[in-house]
């Protein structure tokens, strides 16, 4: 039973068309020479059997192109001009009807993959103004369908969502990591261009035999499979399920495990003889506590310091009460009875500084005012004419009056 044909996107599904025209082509896997309808549309050359075709047969992406360079080489046609274009894995040899047909190819080519325009090419005003317009589209073509940033953050790295056959080699390593590991597996996932990835399988065939697929991301979410009818998977491990399925599991992904040990040993040297012997540690330890993390609250149970509440209202605390200020007087206290002092608990020879203080501050200001007073008593008795026994009866009775009357207050 013959397979179906493959079926390819629509013109009308294909990115904006820069430059179209006819261009034989030939490369080490064409035996002869093809001329075929070619359309440059986003960074893709396109290739039609005929003009009129709306499916296309084969594609190139550019996104791997080294370089494009003039050949030489005469061709049956005269008038005709040949390009060669170094990709990374190939070499592609095109023909273009004429010399101003290949300068245009090369402008067009060269400003869609560089995003710029060359300064080397000949070219009329006019052309270069169209290489520029293409130049724009380009870029906001490339804006919108852009793959989503991958997170910088230390703690979000995508090596965490990769499947375990995921290895960050290149194609070179890739092969030999599978020629190497062939007991372990035989497909591996590894990054691709532009943010993409790629998928590498090895097959023995009288040789190894090495394929390497590309997986695009979509902009809109999920993963393609870049082959002649697109597979869409929601993510890389669906990919990866996707050619194990298909391939009957004879791919198998090379997934790298190392050996880890189970138990805890250790090298002891003995101090006598200097002999040196693996020790198995004991495995009856109790694990140390882990310690609090920084930044985390101890809950501590405050329950056993705090008495249970009763059902009764709590009661307001009795709080002892306040002793009245006490008075300080110059004059001596009357003695107490004897029976007073034998029930007094004796204080020693404390003497209460406060009130010491006042006694002497109080003290200084009679003798103050008993000199003011004496003094103008003396003035105002003395300019009197009466006998001086006399005034000195009277002295001595306003005297003790002021003696009495300070003592009292």
């Amino acid at each position: 039973r013959r397979p179906a044909p493959p079926t390819h996107q629509p013109i009308s599904q294909l990115p904006s068309c820069y430059y179209e025209g006819y261009l034989e082509k030939r490369s080490f896997k064409d035996k002869t020479s093809r001329k075929l309808w070619t359309s440059l549309c986003g960074d893709t050359l396109f290739f039609y059997n005929e003009k009129r075709d709306t499916t296309y047969v084969e594609k190139l992406e550019l996104s791997g192109l080294l370089s494009v360079t003039d050949d030489g080489t005469q061709d049956r046609n005269l008038d005709a001009a040949r390009l060669n274009l170094k990709m990374k894995d190939e070499m592609i040899k095109f023909t273009a009807p004429t010399a101003e047909a290949r300068e245009l190819w090369k402008g067009y080519i060269r400003s869609v993959t560089e995003l710029s325009v060359p300064s080397s090419l000949n070219l009329l005003p006019g052309q270069i103004h169209m290489l520029q317009e293409a130049v724009e589209r380009e870029k906001e073509r490339k804006k919108k369908t852009s793959p989503p940033p991958v997170s910088s953050s230390p703690y979000i790295t995508l090596q965490a969502d990769m499947p375990a056959c995921y290895h960050t080699v290149s194609r070179i390593e890739a092969e030999m990591l599978l020629e190497r590991e062939v007991k372990r597996g035989n497909l591996l996932l590894r990054p691709g261009s532009n943010g993409n990835f790629a998928l590498t399988t090895m097959q023995n065939h009288d040789g190894s035999i090495f394929k390497h697929y590309r997986v695009n991301r979509k902009h809109t979410g999920g993963f393609e499979i870049d082959v002649e009818n697109p597979v869409l998977c929601a993510t890389l491990y669906d990919v990866i399920n996707y050619f194990v399925e298909r391939t009957d599991r004879y791919l198998i992904p090379l997934i790298m495990e190392e050996a880890y040990e189970k138990k805890i040993s250790y090298i002891q040297s003995d101090e006598e003889n200097g002999e040196k012997s693996v020790q198995q540690a004991s495995t009856n330890l109790i694990p140390p506590n882990l310690p609090a993390r920084p930044g985390t609250l101890i809950q501590t149970d405050w329950t056993q310091f705090v008495q249970p509440a009763s059902s009764k209202a709590q009661k307001k605390p009795i709080m002892p009460p306040i002793p009245a200020p006490r008075k300080i007087s110059l004059l001596p206290s009357p003695p107490s009875s004897a029976s007073s002092i034998k029930n007094e608990p004796k204080m020693g020879n404390l003497v209460d500084p406060l009130a010491q203080s006042e006694s002497t501050c109080r003290l200084f200001t009679f003798f103050r005012w008993l000199f003011v007073w004496v003094h103008l008593q003396v003035q105002a008795i003395f300019s009197c004419e009466v006998p001086f026994y006399f005034l000195s009866l009277i002295f001595l009775f306003r005297l003790m009056c002021f003696v009495s009357f300070y003592s009292y207050i």
